[in-house]
């Protein structure tokens, strides 16, 4: 068995947290130190795996990805890079036909990298339970057994029953209204739809073959032309985007004849919502989800996140609370989804916080934008161990680098020098630079301060990087 992650999402409806280049699968929402992506790969171990997991992700978040499998040790994995979302269907099959590669046998179970799931154990039992039906050629997806009318997911309505716990499926449904919601918790046959799946790579490329053959001619261009780039494969973004934007449940799961649903009661959420990141929370005697630097006086049922600063509640009840450097939000936890129309004003506004935070992540470390003025900005930067910047130069902005912390090794022109603590350089606009920690140890900081008629990150040639940017 390979598990296979897909971490594609943006998360919107987590903002503002949850960016488009830092989303909510990167970060430690539902656990105080691992990320969703991370608590999504551990939870296979114990499983009968082969050790080695493949991830599908978004370009460009590819260098938190291989960080974060590094830090759980997850390091025989692969790293499928889409070139733009396609969707679940040509994600799916991207790995699949990656794992064929290496094992013309390889089942896979497929899982969102967003979920939370409370019982491990649990989980387990039940994937090990529908191996029986991968083996004979079944396409398994689990259904969540259904807690109340939510109106917010699929809904998957079971046949007969098979032996060994799973059953035949009888139909998908589209998320309903909350009457139809009902009406299928109250008949007990009905599951939600989890986005988690269990086959044979070759019997799903079969069925996909069969019922969307554009999809896998597509794939199968894509990864026959692709490139290993550092520890990532990267498919040709040609043959891919020729490909039908197209969930697995549409392509092949509502077509085939050999659907198996097998029910999964282990206290699933997709954490959808900041309401549903509140089910999930540990909470205090007054139903509240607190975290960071919170103080609370008469205020019940609520969620309140702290990131940079103190955050003070009074009086209030369900509401939910979020504060980071750059955005505070308040909203009525009962108007949760509604988080989605705020985000429609940023990308309207192209407001900078739609995607980024202030605190931007680089495969070679970090920079905080700590001030910004009229034709200057200042950033504080952390250069991981070992790490470098990419050889570059600006048209609009001359630098001043100061270093606080560590010793740098600096080309500024046709010279290289030797910065330590309190030592600094001024690299004037036009003139080639390069940054390096010198330290495999420790981490290097210094001070920025930018200034020129322009000051936009895309303003930068970059000669020569060690990380394969453009």
């Amino acid at each position: 068995m390979i598990p296979v992650v897909l971490s594609g999402g943006v998360g919107s409806r987590l903002w503002p947290v949850s960016r488009g280049m830092y989303p909510k699968q990167l970060l430690p929402l539902a656990h105080p130190e691992l990320s969703m992506l991370q608590q999504t790969i551990l939870r296979t171990e114990g499983l009968q795996a082969k050790g080695e997991v493949i991830v599908v992700c978004n370009e460009d978040h590819r260098f938190m990805v291989g960080e974060q499998l590094n830090q759980i040790d997850a390091n025989n994995s692969t790293i499928l890079l889409e070139p733009e979302g396609r969707n679940t269907a040509p994600a799916i099959a991207l790995a699949a036909l990656k794992a064929l590669e290496s094992d013309q046998e390889a089942v896979l179970l497929v899982m969102p990298a967003d979920h939370v799931i409370a019982d491990v154990d649990l989980f387990q039992r039940a994937v090990n339970g529908a191996l029986e039906y991968a083996n004979d050629g079944a396409l398994i997806t689990f259904g969540v057994v259904a807690k109340q009318p939510e109106t917010g997911y699929g809904y998957i309505k079971r046949g007969p029953s098979l032996a060994g716990g799973g059953f035949e499926v009888e139909a998908f449904k589209e998320k309903p209204e909350l009457k139809h919601a009902q009406q299928y918790l109250d008949s007990g046959e009905y599951y939600w739809n989890s986005g988690i799946f269990l086959f044979r790579a070759a019997a799903y490329l079969d069925e996909l073959q069969k019922f969307a053959p554009d999809i896998f001619s597509a794939c199968q261009s894509a990864l026959d032309s692709s490139a290993n780039d550092l520890d990532f494969v990267r498919v040709d973004a040609d043959a891919f985007s020729m490909s039908p934007f197209i969930s697995i449940d549409y392509a092949v799961m509502e077509k085939t004849d050999n659907a198996v649903v097998m029910p999964l009661d282990v206290g699933w959420s997709d954490v959808g919502s900041w309401s549903a990141l509140w089910d999930v929370s540990d909470k205090d005697s007054n139903g509240n989800a607190v975290f960071g630097d919170v103080l609370l006086h008469d205020t019940k049922n609520s969620h309140i996140r702290a990131e940079t600063k103190l955050v003070t509640a009074i009086g209030v009840e369900n509401l939910v609370i979020v504060e980071t450097d750059d955005a505070v939000m308040v909203i009525d936890k009962s108007k949760a989804q509604s988080v989605k129309e705020i985000v429609v004003q940023l990308k309207e506004l192209d407001r900078a916080q739609l995607h980024h935070h202030r605190k931007v992540y680089r495969p070679w470390g970090w920079y905080d934008s700590v001030d910004a003025g009229d034709r200057f900005q200042v950033k504080r930067i952390q250069v991981n161990p070992g790490a470098r910047l990419s050889v570059q130069m600006h048209h609009h902005r001359a630098e001043h680098w100061v270093v606080v912390r560590g010793q740098a090794e600096v080309l500024n022109g046709d010279k290289t020098i030797v910065l330590n603590e309190n030592e600094s350089t001024y690299i004037p606009i036009g003139q080639t630079h390069a940054l390096r920690n010198r330290s495999n140890e420790e981490s290097l900081e210094i001070i920025e301060v930018q200034s020129g008629s322009y000051l936009g990150e895309d303003d930068i040639v970059r000669f020569e990087d060690v990380y394969g940017r453009s």
